[in-house]
């Protein structure tokens, strides 16, 4: 039996087979974990609904976090069919392409707060509809990266909209603890995702990762759904509010 045998996990954030998001639901299921999976939109659909039948997902539904009551109606589902959540994964984050391309002195007010809406405070709404599903405990785990601590060439606004996810992370942390409901930050080094192909020049920051990493490779969307597993599972039921850096010892370089 796995590690997460009849755990209920929830995954936000795949848009096909090279999302991190998309690691994890593997991961999970190998785990023995039943997975309720989403997709933003009828164009994201047709590459992530095969993914979810692929691993026998029990629940499959649009999610769009700026449209409202798309949210609440997941959890509905998952109300209905589950009756409970152990693990939730929010692995989506936006900023619009001006605001993301240019300084972050320069970026407008209404792009701030798209970014940090869908990017952080749809963790928060996500935490806030699962807890009632979470008597007995669970996970809640949100997707960051460096770029949170350290400036990022081209990075740019996403940088201090993960250095708020982090803060949240651990806030939350400590607002669930006593209920047993855990909430951590993964911050895998670069990834060539599709949410890393809009980030300027990512491919240069790829191949100076790669050389700089003690490793001198890359970490995989593999890799960060093995630390997904293992911070869901109850080995790890006295870990919370960490920033868990899975990227080859990379961020330990100068």
């Amino acid at each position: 039996m796995g590690a997460l045998q009849g755990q209920k996990a929830l995954i936000v954030g795949i848009a096909n087979e090279h999302s991190i998001a998309w690691g994890c639901a593997q991961a999970f299921k190998a785990q023995g974990a039943d997975l309720a999976i989403t997709w933003l939109n009828d164009k994201a659909e047709p590459h992530v609904r095969p993914l979810a039948e692929q691993l026998g997902a029990e629940i499959m539904a649009p999610l769009d976090v700026a449209r409202p009551g798309q949210l609440e109606a997941v959890f509905d589902q998952i109300a209905a069919r589950w009756g409970r959540l152990d693990t939730l994964i929010h692995s989506i984050a936006f900023a619009p392409r001006d605001d993301l391309h240019g300084r972050v002195i320069d970026c407008s007010a209404d792009g701030f707060a798209t970014a940090m809406d869908i990017s952080v405070h749809s963790f928060l709404r996500m935490i806030r509809l699962a807890e009632p599903l979470m008597q007995d405990g669970g996970t809640c785990m949100a997707v960051s990266f460096f770029g949170s601590s350290r400036v990022v060439r081209h990075y740019n606004l996403m940088g201090p909209v993960k250095a708020a996810l982090e803060s949240t992370v651990r806030y939350a942390a400590a607002e669930l603890g006593e209920k047993g409901i855990r909430v951590h930050a993964l911050s895998p080094g670069p990834l060539a995702t599709r949410a890393a192909s809009g980030i300027d020049h990512f491919d240069e920051l790829l191949a100076a990762a790669a050389e700089r990493a003690p490793t001198h490779q890359l970490a995989s969307i593999e890799d960060v759904g093995a630390m997904a597993a293992f911070l869901a599972s109850r080995q790890a039921r006295n870990l919370t509010g960490g920033v868990h850096d899975i990227d080859g010892g990379f961020s330990i370089t100068a």
